[in-house]
This record gives C-alpha cells, structure tokens and sequence, in this order.
C-alpha cells in the first residue's frame, strides 16, 4: 500500500480456503478413529488445512516467536509489579536465554524474535536486529496524554507489517505471538474496554507478575482516566492506539493484519496480544479467522476481547507470565493436531456389490408367463 489506508486490509483479507476446511473434514470421516473422539484436535486439524489451502495438512515445520517489546509511561504510576522502564531486563533475560519463554523455545527448537518498538533503554543495549524497527523511548503516560503522536502510530503500524511480511517471506509457517513489556496490560485493558464498551473494573487484571489490591486501584484508576481519553477517537483505529496504546500495541495490531493478509496463521499469547487482536478485528472483520488463542491468561480483559472475537483458548494452565509462553506451551497441540490429520490412515473402502454378468441373471431369473 502506498499510503495507509486501514480499509484497504479488509478487501485484501480473506477467509482460510472453506473447500478446503470442507474436504478436510470428508477426509476426517473416512479415519479409523472415528469423528468427534478426538475432541478439539479435530477442528484444529481441519482449521489449519484451510489456512494451509492443503489436504492432507501439513506438519508445522518452521514456527517462529515473535515478541513485540516496549515500556509504557504508564507505569509510572505503580500499576505494574515490575518498575517502570523494566521491559529491558525482560528481553535481555529472552536473548540470553534465561527467561521462560527462551527455555521453552529451545526446548521446542523453535526460534524467537523479538521486536523492539518503544523500550526505555539506549538503542546500543541490543543489536540491530532487535532495534531496527524502534519508534522511540517509551511511550506517554496514557492517563493524561498520548502514547504517541500520531506520525508514530502510523510508522509503528507499518513497522509490524514489514515484520510480517519479513515472516512470511522467510518460510514461517506459523507465529507464537506475545509482548514483553512494562505497564503493557493496562493499555490492553484501555483497549478493550474502550471497544466492548465496558467499565474499567471489568477489564482491570494484576499483571503477569500480580499486583497487590493498592496496586489494583491505581491501575483500575489509570485505566478509567485512559478510557475518558479513548472513547473519543473510537472510530479511527490507528489514533486509539495513538492515544491509549503504544508502538508495541500498534506494531501488533499492523503484524497480525498483514499475517491475516499473507496466510500466515498466529497463535495469540495474553491480553496484549488480544487487545491488539480486537482492534485489528474492527479494521478486517476476516482476520480473527487466522488466529487462534493459545492461552487462558486469567486477565479479564482478554476474556473480554476473546469472547468478542469467538476465539476459545486451547489451554488453561493458570499461565501469566506473558512473553509468549502461554501461546508456546499450545504449539505442541497444534503440531498433534496437524500430525493426527495427516497421518491417520483412513478405513478401507467397503468392497463394492459386483455387478452381476447379465446373462448370469438372465439364466438366475425366474421364468415368467407372457
């Protein structure tokens, strides 16, 4: 696109292929094991052959975590167990393969990536590619000002598609998509409850590392005075996350509408994750069918967002760390899912009623009066 028209990804946004879905779901009636005895494996088998546009599916070879990262002014505030400014020690705890999500990832041998689009840190604390598409340092305190300017969202934005396209253009054939950030969620809850229309309580969670009930206040507090903001600029998706999100949150939203466009099939990770998820659904109502939930987080504010987007989580581990984990931990059932599929002989045709030889009849039948 030329210019940034967010309309323009609704009409390049299509559906996974539904002949596709409906032949893989023929080919699951003809498995030894019988249909509906594998549970939700069944429809994530079926799910991936029509985002694949491939039946019999193919095996999930080449995943890719991708790790959108960022500090938020908002943090300021002690609505977040962690410091403000902390976002750094988490992904430098990524790259150096302590944290979490890196175990698990090495485990998995599945690559990570990580973004950094607004971390509070020089830009030489990382290199080059993980600084590369930065927007600035942190981002605004989104209880009395802006998150960014408006030129920032749209550059942020456009970053997350290029990420994208980078993705795909790469071979990935599946991204594990998460955040590591400071203050990230309470954003996300602004998001949410701005576009399902709810009170700040509602949406208001403790963080992937809890907060304590004061704690909880002054983010219930910072989201209330974010949501006065938000509500004016609901109808222009690019300057809400101007206004109440962060270069993290908008790099995300531009990331998983250019997936959508490319075919490239996400699992969500937290309520960051799926705030962004719910602002890219009100700029393509398509592209929730790309995406799967990977995780119950616990944070209200992603139930909130998933049940707007009839989006079911594929675990409930109690899970909040964030950074992806949640969503990788689903990636092995995705992989038996798509193995399942493809691998499961079918049952033998019944052996066909041979067509009697027509004198053979003519001789068997029985004689008649004419």
């Amino acid at each position: 696109m030329s210019s940034l028209e967010l309309d323009d990804f609704s009409d390049l946004i299509e559906r996974p292929d539904g002949g596709v879905r409906r032949d893989a779901e023929a080919r699951r009636e003809r498995q030894i094991v019988p249909p509906g005895s594998l549970g939700r494996l069944d429809e994530l088998g079926e799910w991936l052959a029509a985002a694949q546009g491939a039946v019999p599916v193919r095996p999930v070879e080449r995943p890719r975590v991708v790790l959108f990262a960022g500090d938020h002014g908002v943090a300021e505030l002690g609505v977040s167990a962690r410091p403000a400014g902390g976002a750094e020690r988490l992904v430098r705890a990524v790259l150096e393969g302590g944290s979490p999500v890196a175990v698990l990832a090495r485990r998995l041998e599945v690559p990570v990536r990580v973004v950094d689009m607004a971390l509070d840190c020089p830009p030489e604390a990382f290199p080059e590619d993980v600084v590369r598409h930065r927007v600035r340092r942190g981002s605004g305190r989104i209880d009395i000002e802006d998150a960014l300017t408006a030129d920032e969202a749209e550059v942020a934005f456009r970053a997350g598609v290029a990420v994208a396209d980078e993705e795909a253009d790469s071979g990935t054939d599946l991204v594990v998509l998460g955040d590591v950030s400071v203050g990230g969620t309470t954003a996300a809850a602004v998001l949410v409850a701005a576009l399902c229309g709810t009170d700040a309580s509602v949406v208001t969670g403790r963080g992937g590392q809890p907060i304590d009930d004061l704690a909880w206040m002054r983010k219930c507090a910072a989201i209330r005075d974010a949501l006065r903001r938000a509500r004016p600029v609901l109808g222009d998706q690019l300057q809400l996350l101007a206004a109440v999100g962060g270069a993290d949150l908008a790099a995300m939203t531009g990331f998983l509408l250019q997936c959508a466009v490319r075919k490239l099939p996400v699992i969500l990770d937290g309520v960051v994750a799926a705030a962004c998820a719910l602002v890219a659904q009100r700029v393509a109502f398509r592209a929730p069918d790309w995406w799967l939930a990977g995780h119950d987080s616990g944070e209200p504010g992603q139930a909130k967002a998933l049940d707007r987007m009839a989006l079911e989580p594929l675990l409930d581990q109690g899970v909040k760390v964030g950074e992806g984990v949640g969503a990788l931990l689903s990636l092995p059932l995705v992989r038996a899912a798509a193995a399942l599929a493809a691998e499961l002989p079918e049952e033998a045709e019944p052996e066909a009623d041979r067509k009697a030889d027509p004198e053979t009849d003519q001789e068997a039948a029985p004689e008649t009066d004419r």
